[in-house]
């Protein structure tokens, strides 16, 4: 089979996709099509991996007693998170929406299996936490892939890992990675929600080469 080739056309569409990639607190209470989910984590699982090891996985939150769980768990983790800023921040900190928990209509939590032989360990030696970073990979390229469906996903990392594996008992040897709200957002925006809200401001990509 041959490669394909992408048109200039194509590029600039992909490039919208990165620039309209937003993390999504807001949700439209709509439940994602049949099949939509299971469609997302087909592609997320083309992302690369250290090894060809694979090592996410999914797990889907539709238990609302579980849920209920986890929305305690982030309410006390971002009660603490309000009480340790400084003054001069804790009224913005406030007033930012940092999840959307009670909107989305799908909870998706993933994890890496630190243990996994798939792979056979290849590329883990001297980097075993690169097992985290492939499931990282396996989460951004199910975002962009849901940003392609016009479904928009929430990162809600303010949670305790350690309660919140309890909660949906799941394997020890598994490494808690992210919490994901998917579902429609309310609104479509070009601008990050925290940069909107005066939280902090994107910062231009030269910052962030260094040559040597």
């Amino acid at each position: 089979m041959s490669a394909p080739r992408f048109t200039p056309a194509f590029r600039a569409q992909l490039q919208s996709l990165f620039a309209w990639r937003r993390d999504v607190r807001a949700f439209r209470p709509d439940p994602l099509p049949d099949g939509l989910l299971e469609e997302l984590i087909a592609t997320a699982c083309l992302a690369p991996s250290v090894g060809l090891s694979q090592p996410w996985r999914f797990v889907e939150v539709t238990d609302a007693a579980r849920r209920a769980e986890i929305r305690a768990n982030f309410e006390a983790c971002n009660a603490a998170a309000l009480a340790a800023q400084p003054a001069d921040r804790a009224g913005i900190y406030a007033r930012l929406k940092l999840s959307g928990l009670d909107q989305a209509p799908c909870h998706l939590a993933v994890f890496a299996d630190g243990a996994t032989a798939q792979g056979h360990g290849l590329g883990r030696r001297t980097m075993p936490e690169a097992i985290a970073y492939s499931a990282v990979l396996a989460i951004h390229t199910l975002w962009l892939a849901a940003r392609a469906e016009g479904v928009g996903v929430g990162w809600v990392s303010i949670l305790d890992p350690e309660s919140l594996t309890k909660v949906l008992d799941i394997p020890s040897r598994w490494h808690f990675i992210g919490y994901l709200c998917i579902g429609y957002p309310a609104a479509d925006q070009d601008t990050p929600t925290l940069e909107t809200d005066g939280w902090e401001y994107r910062r231009q990509p030269e910052r962030f080469l260094l040559r040597r």
